[in-house]
């Protein structure tokens, strides 16, 4: 099933209504925004098929503990390589049955699974890092939206396999198409907690960011007299280029992928409680503006449950209510197969991913709070 809402009201649905809520609009005016572009809103395509595949009962209502599947995409220009998607980041937004907190959960790229068979891409399965699941799906025929909902579908039913977890919807987020949202909002505030060097930007002479190239055998790549942008420890606004790239680096972090895991939650969180704290979301012109420039940067299935079953379920959790959950504690846990390195998730991160199953999250990191990472 594909649909037929353009994105931008697409995002405007989640992005736009859900933060009027959270900036402490009122619901009706988060409902006309509803009602404003949901007229050709089609459920169902980011995780259609998805329930078939997966193991246990329908997942939960919007009474119960709600799992969604957040999945940040590095899309690459067409025929630059053989695989124009990567799923470049895992998340999982587990909310209580409660609906009082709501917990950001990253899933490591390289973490070793068994990503079962799927014969629409013809993919035999096997044992891959999890980010493999979303680009075997990916590779089937079909439009860009059919193919990145393939590639939702096998991941989903990967991490089903892997955690036991229901996923009641989906989004793909475009990481870099938050940049017209960051833009909008007049950049955002982020505090750097290590000192970072860019892989992909520099800075000359003058203080200007220059965009580079990152590769595998020679690092970042930078015109002459160009050299590669430090991130300061700190608070500041970053803008959009700033935010972006900071919220990418992973090779100069003593904690490698887990802090690029960090810093893509507190991104999210940033951008979250920006948009709140200006009030743009209480003006539906300013709303429409900020969700124009956001293009195409979010892509939502509610797994056919009514956008405002969400929005009003979900009407008190605020922006400082976003917990960021690390597994592994935040420590690197590599393990080599056939000379290649993954990572693998100790017993208390699985026990973690339990709790988030049975709805016990809360306790569980009432007794192990350095689960808990930095915001």
């Amino acid at each position: 099933m594909v649909r037929t809402d353009p994105l931008w009201a697409r995002l405007l649905v989640i992005f736009g209504a859900v933060l009027i809520v959270l900036s402490g609009g009122t619901l009706v005016a988060a409902h006309t925004v509803i009602n404003r572009v949901t007229g050709s809103f089609t459920p169902g395509s980011l995780l259609e098929g998805a329930a078939d595949a997966q193991d246990g009962p329908a997942g939960n209502d919007i009474d119960g503990a709600v799992n969604l599947l957040l999945v940040g995409i590095d899309a690459r220009p067409e025929g630059s390589s053989e695989t124009a998607v990567l799923s470049d980041t895992i998340i999982v937004l587990h909310i209580p049955q409660t609906h009082d907190q709501a917990y950001l959960i990253s899933i490591p790229r390289d973490w070793l699974v068994e990503i079962p068979p799927y014969g629409k891409a013809d993919f035999a399965g096997g044992a891959y890092k999890i980010n493999s699941a979303f680009s075997y799906g990916y590779q089937v025929e079909g439009t860009e939206l059919e193919k990145r909902s393939s590639g939702m579908t096998l991941l989903s039913t990967t991490l089903n396999k892997a955690t036991g977890i229901r996923f009641n919807g989906a989004a793909i987020i475009d990481f870099a198409g938050f940049a017209g949202v960051i833009h909008a909002l007049g950049g955002v505030d982020m505090c750097v907690d290590e000192e970072a060097e860019s892989a992909h930007l520099g800075v000359d002479a003058a203080g200007k960011l220059v965009q580079g190239w990152y590769s595998e055998d020679y690092g970042i790549q930078l015109p002459a007299g160009v050299t590669p942008l430090v991130h300061k420890k700190g608070c500041r606004k970053m803008n959009a280029t700033e935010a972006l790239d900071y919220a990418r680096i992973r090779k100069s972090l003593s904690d490698g992928d887990y802090g690029r895991q960090r810093h893509q939650q507190q991104l999210i969180k940033a951008i979250v409680k920006q948009a709140t704290s200006r009030g743009v979301l209480t003006d539906l012109g300013k709303l429409d503006s900020l969700v124009k420039a956001a293009g195409d940067a979010f892509v939502l299935d509610t797994g056919g449950v009514p956008p405002a079953d969400f929005l009003f379920t979900f009407k008190g959790v605020a922006a400082s209510d976003l917990t960021l959950i690390k597994t592994n504690a935040g420590n690197v846990n590599t393990v080599l197969v056939d000379g290649i390195a993954y990572e693998d998730l100790d017993a208390k991160s699985l026990q973690m991913l339990a709790a988030a199953k049975s709805g016990t999250l809360s306790t569980f990191l009432i007794e192990n709070p350095q689960f808990i990472a930095r915001s």
